[in-house]
């Protein structure tokens, strides 16, 4: 899903990196997309630790 648009950011989280954790990620953009959310995921700089970012794209 392209972002061609600002978002506003609901919350922002750090986690330990798990082998499902980019199945969760998709599990919850493709289930609460008509929830007007987007879930991102990201490499934090911690080793082993993920930034996932929640957004609304009202």
């Amino acid at each position: 899903m392209a972002m061609d648009r600002e978002h506003a950011v609901i919350a922002t989280r750090e986690v330990e990196g798990t082998a499902d954790l980019y199945v969760l990620i998709d599990f919850l953009n493709r289930t609460l997309k008509d929830r007007n959310v987007i879930f991102g995921l990201a490499k934090a700089p911690a080793a082993g630790k993920f930034t996932v970012t929640i957004y609304r794209t009202d």
